[in-house]
């Protein structure tokens, strides 16, 4: 015998399943704790590095000028090796400030960004503080030159801090320079120190001065080190958009 059919009735059309009802996921993607948590995690590694690598150079003063130049670009140079492709390695406020006037990031994680990199500062000054002890100073606060007006002084910093932003807009956000980015990056920082030191302490980041600055308790003119460098950044970026569009 031939087993009873299950199909529908001739002209009739079977019930329709009811639709799944589409996954909610917010604009950009998913969203995976991890993937937000890892570039701002990078972005306090690396600020945390730069500044003890940094400022302790200029703490201890070793190698004078040319010693605190390529401790910074050094640092500098690693961590945009090593964390670029986890956050972009801004590790300073003036250049997120640069990226997200040139439209390449969003204000809200920009906003983000400058916690974890003034967090990372701060932690830094703290533990060269503990680590550095009796020599610790004024752990390589950034100070203007008794010669330096605080005009002259955001100038500088603003000037520094535009050839610093172009770097990191044309190699990391824009990609020119390929495997070079963070030779390039570091050797501007570098470049910049040797001639801005003597006069302002060249330290064209905000997070860079704030945290040996609140735990040192040198925070004179730290205005000229927020201004200065944020000017400068958005100039920066803006003009390298300009030229490689």
């Amino acid at each position: 015998m031939r087993s009873a059919s299950t199909s529908p009735p001739c002209g009739t059309q079977p019930a329709a399943r009811p639709a799944r009802a589409p996954l909610r996921t917010p604009p950009g993607g998913a969203y995976d704790p991890a993937m937000q948590t890892k570039p701002l995690l990078a972005e306090a590694f690396g600020t945390f590095l730069l500044v003890f690598i940094g400022a302790g150079a200029g703490a201890l003063g070793l190698g004078g000028l040319n010693g605190v130049a390529l401790a910074h670009g050094i640092a500098l140079m690693v961590i945009v090796y090593a964390l670029g492709g986890v956050s972009g390695a801004h590790v300073n406020p003036a250049v997120t400030f640069g990226i997200a006037a040139a439209g390449k990031m969003e204000w809200s994680k920009a906003v983000q960004y400058w916690v974890a990199q003034l967090g990372g500062a701060l932690v830094a000054a703290l533990v060269l503080k503990y680590v550095l002890d009796d020599r610790a100073g004024t752990l390589g606060a950034t100070t203007l030159a008794p010669d330096v007006s605080a005009s002259r002084g955001v100038v500088l910093e603003a000037v520094l801090t535009c050839f610093l932003t172009a770097a990191v807009m044309v190699s990391g956000v824009l990609g020119k320079n390929g495997s070079a980015a963070g030779l390039a990056i570091g050797t501007v920082l570098t470049m910049d120190i040797l001639m801005g030191g003597p006069l302002t302490g060249a330290s064209m980041n905000p997070a860079r001065t704030l945290g040996p600055g609140i735990v040192a308790g040198e925070l004179k003119d730290a205005w000229v080190y927020i201004l200065g460098p944020c000017a400068g950044g958005a100039a920066g970026a803006l003009l390298a958009k300009h030229l490689h569009s």
